[in-house]
């Protein structure tokens, strides 16, 4: 399918073959959190950092990603709940894949908790989706995190493969999951997934180090990218913490490389 494959190229680098997405959909469960008060100012910042795409909901795409700037690709979020909802973990649909071929979207995403009590819910809706992504030439990347009762540990590797596996079973073009927390528990993950696996970063982490060392070694894992969002646009310079990640994922920077230019 042509009009995908031109869509892909907007949101991976056409020589890595890797991509550096930036998730900023966080306001609708937290709210106008630290780094996404201003959003122009955000997507200006990750922009002129190298990133490959920002992840939006459909009200914040005319609130500020188009007309200024260096362009960015732009991957519209379809799944939403709050933190003051019953179960934040209940995502639902908030819009359609073509509502956001309107917006000019170049993909779409939807978030599922694998072994979460509304599971079967949220799969029916990702068939739906994939179907849809399907018949438009749509780029879809699921958000696949496992999470439930009978989950104790979200990073651990069999739990990490059969959510990343699910989506690539269910019709999506980019999985996103959790990393395991080395590269040789990851290399599982990417190799039982067919379809390109990039890692969620997760809470903000303590060092600058800590989380470039994650980076790194899931690109080491074979990783195609990242798609991360607190812990570059919470930064102290997200616009410098954009570059050393985009550093580590399309030109294999090595931490201590990307540190420096943390410093400059």
């Amino acid at each position: 399918m042509i009009g995908k494959k031109i869509r892909m190229e907007r949101i991976f680098d056409r020589e890595s073959k890797k991509t550096v997405i930036v998730p900023m959909d966080h306001g609708v469960s937290l709210g106008p959190i630290k780094g996404l008060k201003n959003m122009p100012k955000i997507i200006d910042e990750v922009a002129n950092g190298g990133a490959n795409a920002v992840l939006l909901h459909k009200g914040m795409v005319e609130a500020g990603h188009r007309g200024y700037g260096r362009d960015i690709g732009l991957i519209v979020h379809l799944s939403a709940s709050t933190s003051l909802g019953p179960d934040p973990n209940h995502k639902v649909l908030v819009t359609t894949v073509e509502e956001a071929i309107k917006l000019g979207a170049d993909a779409v995403s939807v978030h599922v908790n694998v072994g979460s009590e509304e599971e079967a819910e949220m799969l029916t809706k990702l068939g739906m989706v994939a179907e849809a992504c399907r018949e438009w030439s749509m780029p879809l990347l699921s958000m696949m995190y496992p999470r439930g009762k009978k989950i104790e540990n979200e990073h651990d590797v069999e739990v990490v493969k059969l959510a990343a596996r699910v989506g690539a079973e269910l019709g999506s073009d980019v999985v996103k999951t959790n990393y395991t927390g080395d590269p040789d528990s990851f290399k599982e993950v990417v190799k039982g997934c067919p379809v390109p696996v990039v890692i969620a970063g997760g809470p903000k982490v303590e060092t600058e180090e800590e989380f470039l060392e994650m980076v790194k070694g899931a690109i080491e894992a074979g990783a195609s990218g990242v798609a991360i969002g607190r812990n570059i646009f919470q930064a102290e310079s997200p616009e410098k913490m954009t570059k050393a990640v985009s550093a580590i994922v399309h030109k294999n920077f090595d931490v201590e490389e990307a540190l420096e230019i943390l410093k400059e």
